[in-house]
């Protein structure tokens, strides 16, 4: 498992996602009793300092073009074409990664050879919106409002971690407090598990921006991937597209590469080391 230290902070850099849905557990089996502060406490999960993100590669791979192993899977035409472009451009670095789709609402597990390992259905953020309300990560949960419930799209360098009662959870942004987790139950009335189960993609907004995942997924694909090593995480943009947020291209149609594009990429790598 990858080992990463906790934040000095534990108050205002807590993972709104992980809070949520522990507050409701702890709420659940609390005794009329219970203190108030006795519940937060048990809620709290510790935000780990940041890991440094992986340069891109410093140019387009010659020879012929490289394409994701697929499978029998039924993805999105903009999914396909992005896990190309990650392969292709070998933008992951030699590590394991994952697309998640948020219009399909659908995570996909990739080793680091682009060879799809297995998918599942997801929940997303409330509301759609491909960018996070500056701050978002310091706010109390009870300060969101429903606008700023969102999933940001973007490439995140992801890890293991475990919250404060031992349950593992993969980190995918610190600055916005956002990690993807096995579903957990949340209030009766989002009925999260059911879901996730449903034949649409219309009812999975419901999270505070977090990815929830069925726990037999996480289990199977995301904690063996991710156990040993970091992985790249990719979130899909919904009111932009692919190329504007990465910079991606479709594979067979390979543009020469420019400077330009390569040192913005760079430089937004560079500024998200030390944070």
């Amino acid at each position: 498992m990858v080992s990463r230290p906790a934040h000095p902070r534990q108050h205002g850099a807590l993972a709104h996602c992980m809070r949520f849905a522990l507050l409701a557990l702890a709420l659940n089996a609390a005794t009329a009793g219970a203190s108030d502060s006795a519940s937060k406490a048990a809620t709290e999960v510790i935000r780990p300092a940041p890991a440094a993100q992986a340069l891109p590669p410093a140019s387009l791979p010659a020879g012929p073009p490289r394409r994701a192993e697929l499978g029998q899977e039924r993805a999105s035409p903009e999914t396909a074409r992005f896990a190309d472009w990650v392969v292709d451009s070998r933008d992951n670095q030699d590590m394991p990664f994952m697309i998640i789709d948020k219009v399909g609402a659908r995570v996909l597990m990739f080793d680091a050879s682009g060879r799809l390992q297995g998918s599942a259905a997801a929940l997303l953020g409330l509301a759609r919106g491909d960018d996070s309300t500056p701050g978002i990560g310091e706010r109390e949960i009870s300060n969101i409002l429903p606008a700023e419930r969102t999933t940001p799209a973007g490439r995140f360098v992801a890890s293991l971690d475990r919250d404060t009662r031992g349950q593992e959870l993969l980190w995918v942004d610190y600055n916005t407090a956002l990690a993807l987790h096995r579903v957990v139950k949340g209030k009766p009335s989002e009925q999260r598990a059911q879901r996730l189960d449903s034949a649409t993609p219309a009812d999975n907004r419901v999270s505070y921006g977090c990815i929830n995942v069925p726990a037999a997924f996480y289990d199977s694909f995301v904690s063996p991937a991710f156990k040993t090593t970091s992985g790249v995480v990719y979130i899909l943009p919904e009111t932009r597209t692919a190329q504007q947020v990465f910079g991606s291209y479709e594979v067979g149609h390979r543009p020469a590469p420019t400077a330009n594009v390569m040192d913005i990429r760079q430089a937004e790598s560079a500024a998200s080391i030390g944070r």
